[in-house]
């Protein structure tokens, strides 16, 4: 049975979904604040964090930015806060996923269920993935990745991407003359069937591009991106 850990210092939405996951058979631990909400997370043995950004002690953003150095927990953001800027910054930070106050529970408890699978099938297959993406990747604009060091280069230039960054020009490179859809890329580089807004994917390839070129990723209008 797995076990998930509930940081939210509103009362009754942090009972609600505690009662909800309980009825699912899911384990539970609560926290009403980002300090103590870190302390059980990097103490406790839980599966998924679900972890509000607006919390007393520590933000949500900040407690995520702490447990990244030391955990792999996944971790769904719960937030009030409905901005492509703020969703981009707790994706960048390591979030698997976020959810937008008010929600449906059955949602939360659908992006619970991917998630859990997606962890268990990474953790089945981690070595050969590690093998299967040990490569060096190129493109004719100019752009050199190694997927080992994860090093990126333009023109003899070296580039700092996150991580996010990192696995979206990946996978565009991987694909290179396939125009990819918002929808898959979305899937790909969030590594399960996200429910996000597409326009996550508009925001990165506007942050490979600052740090690239423009040109180095191809709109196609109506459809997505591709890489030539």
């Amino acid at each position: 049975m797995s076990s998930i850990l509930i940081i939210e210092d509103e009362e009754k939405i942090s009972r609600f979904v505690e009662l909800e996951l309980q009825h699912e058979g899911y384990g539970t631990g609560k926290a009403a604040d980002g300090r103590s909400g870190l302390e059980a997370a990097l103490n406790g043995s839980y599966d998924l964090v679900i972890l509000d950004i607006m919390l007393p002690e520590l933000s949500g953003i900040e407690v995520l930015r702490r447990l990244r150095k030391e955990s792999s927990v996944p971790v769904i953001l719960l937030t009030a806060r409905d901005s492509v800027t703020d969703k981009v910054t707790g994706l960048d930070m390591g979030a698997n996923d976020y959810i937008t106050k008010p929600f449906a529970i059955e949602e939360l408890l659908a992006r619970i269920r991917v998630i859990l699978r997606n962890a268990e099938a990474q953790s089945a297959g981690s070595g050969a993935d590690e093998k299967a993406d040990s490569a060096l990747l190129t493109s004719p604009c100019g752009i050199e990745m190694n997927t080992d060091s994860h090093a990126v280069h333009y023109k003899g230039r070296a580039v700092e991407l996150t991580n996010r960054e990192f696995i979206l020009l990946r996978i565009l490179m991987e694909n290179r003359g396939v125009a990819m859809t918002r929808e898959r890329l979305l899937s790909e580089a969030w590594g399960y069937d996200y429910y996000g807004e597409t326009n996550i994917i508009d925001v990165y390839v506007r942050y490979i591009r600052q740090k690239t070129a423009d040109d180095v990723i191809r709109t196609i209008r109506g459809v997505g991106y591709m890489m030539e």
